[in-house]
């Protein structure tokens, strides 16, 4: 089947797949798949008027289930051998109900491919600054607002010095210059890349810019007779680290407090010699 070409549909048609994908939170490409469904099994919405949004259904909204994803995550994956962990990253993001859309660099994908990245993720992958399936209305600029949080695993020296000093040549790049998002960094890369001092002046730089960070770990490394700080996180930390961010724990009223608990019988004075009292042990209110 030929692909779409939504570069030649007219203004009006566009300002409604804009609008329709903004609000089922879908790329305009997977919308337009979800409309050819519809029309197919005849359940689609109208199409008229274009310039207009859908209108709001009055119907409740249906409460979220388990199966369904509560948050959005956009993960780059930059180009070191620690990419191979992304994978499984990937998969324990979307345990935890997460939806992960995936960036590769063009140095990822020298060790993963986006087939087994879309396989995992059941989403598109992206890899070109220049794509025209997705570039005709900023298709980096979707990738960088239309998530929760963006991720950024392994993140190398290369990646982490362009966040730094404010660079966009290419897809992974610009989507970090362009976000309002929080991002999570779980850097990886050789022991004395890491300890290098513009390798220390980039990290420090994005600590101060909001930039959270997770590792690296120390241990062995990839090359032969090297260990040292450097390894990144192991996926679990950094989908928990994730989560965290997702879903920050509720502040508990009493945290920080210091309470004092009596507990044991009550004597309540008749008279200076005698009392009435009860036979409670304590043990409730010390539980």
């Amino acid at each position: 089947m030929a692909s779409l070409t939504i570069r030649k549909l007219d203004d009006t048609v566009k300002t409604y797949l804009r609008l329709r994908s903004a609000k089922n939170r879908r790329s305009v490409e997977e919308e337009v798949r979800v409309i050819l469904r519809e029309l197919i099994e005849g359940s689609e919405e109208p199409l008229t008027p274009f310039s207009a949004p859908p209108a709001p259904s009055t119907a409740a909204t249906p409460q979220r289930t388990s199966a369904v994803a509560e948050a959005s995550v956009t993960l780059i994956i930059g180009g070191g051998i620690a990419a191979y962990k992304s994978l499984d990253l990937i998969r324990r993001l979307k345990e935890r109900r997460i939806e992960v859309r995936c960036v590769l660099t063009k140095a990822a994908q020298q060790f993963v491919t986006p087939l087994a990245a879309s396989a995992l993720s059941h989403e598109r992958v992206y890899t070109d600054l220049f794509d025209p399936q997705s570039e005709f209305d900023a298709g980096h600029i979707r990738l960088a607002r239309e998530c929760d949080l963006i991720v950024v695993a392994p993140a190398t020296a290369d990646l982490m010095a362009k966040m730094a000093n404010g660079h966009a040549d290419d897809l992974a790049s610009a989507i970090l210059l362009a976000t309002n998002r929080k991002v999570l960094l779980a850097p990886a890369m050789n022991p004395l890349m890491w300890s290098n001092a513009a390798t220390r002046r980039h990290v420090a730089q994005l600590q101060r810019d909001g930039v959270v960070l997770i590792g690296p770990n120390a241990g062995e490394m990839a090359e032969a007779g090297e260990a040292g700080t450097g390894r990144m996180s192991e996926a679990i930390e950094i989908a928990n680290a994730a989560e965290r961010l997702l879903r920050p724990p509720v502040p508990k009223p009493l945290a920080g407090k210091r309470v004092l608990i009596t507990a044991g019988p009550t004597h309540e004075a008749i008279d200076p010699v005698r009392y009435i009292a009860n036979r409670s042990s304590g043990k409730q209110g010390f539980a």
